[in-house]
Parts: C-alpha cells; structure tokens; sequence
C-alpha cells in the first residue's frame, strides 16, 4: 500500500462477531465525520457497536497524536471488515447426532482522511 499523505487507519483483529453483523454498521457511518459517527455508535443498540466505536476512537487518537491533525476536520474516508479465524463447536442433538456451531470472528479497519475545506470560486450569476 503506497504511503499517501492524509489518512490514517486503526485496525482491530480478532472482534467477536461475524462481519455481516459489523457491515450493517458500518454502512452507517461511511463517510460521516468522526464527532457524528461516534455519537451514531454511542446509540446503536447492537453490542457490536461498542468494538466499532472503540476502533474509530483509536484511528481519531492515531490521526492527533502521530499526524498532528485537526480533529474537526476528520471523517470516515473507508471502514471495512474481513473474515478471520473461527471457532467450530459441536452441539449434541437427538438420536446421538451432533450439530456444528460456528462461532466466526472477524478483522475491522477504519480509515480516516482530513477533509480541507477550500472555499469555491464564484463563476458569476445566473440571472
């Protein structure tokens, strides 16, 4: 991955959910900026969502402390997640047979970008 200038990733390996369950979430926060897709998370009701927010608090600390940038200026450039390792488990049911149960975990990176805002030139009216 080419080194680019503005943006900065947190990855979390290893979160206990499948990644259809933290997709859901973060479809909703793609795009946002950081302060609104934390306050969307603090709300979620999913368990998951505290993971998610715990991640994007620790690109926004990254983004701070070894890139020097403004926090207002931050939003949610990408925020995707992968599959890991899982976990096969056996569950006995009737006339001596066993069931599996899959217990899947999964690797969610956040990236984030600094958004610069310049001011547009004014090409003239339309009246």
């Amino acid at each position: 991955m080419p080194k680019n200038k503005n943006i900065v990733r947190a990855v979390n390996k290893n979160v206990r959910s499948s990644p259809r369950k933290i997709n859901i979430l973060l479809k909703n926060i793609r795009g946002k900026k950081a302060d609104i897709a934390i306050r969307d998370l603090s709300f979620a009701r999913q368990r998951i969502a505290f993971e998610i927010k715990k991640t994007l608090q620790s690109a926004i600390a990254n983004a701070e402390n070894n890139n020097q940038y403004d926090i207002d200026n931050l939003y949610i450039k990408e925020a995707y997640v992968g599959k890991s390792i899982v976990l096969k488990r056996f569950r006995p049911r009737a006339k001596g047979r066993a069931s599996p149960i899959k217990k899947p975990y999964s690797n969610l990176t956040i990236i984030l970008s600094e958004n610069i805002n310049q001011k547009k030139e004014l090409h003239g009216t339309k009246s």
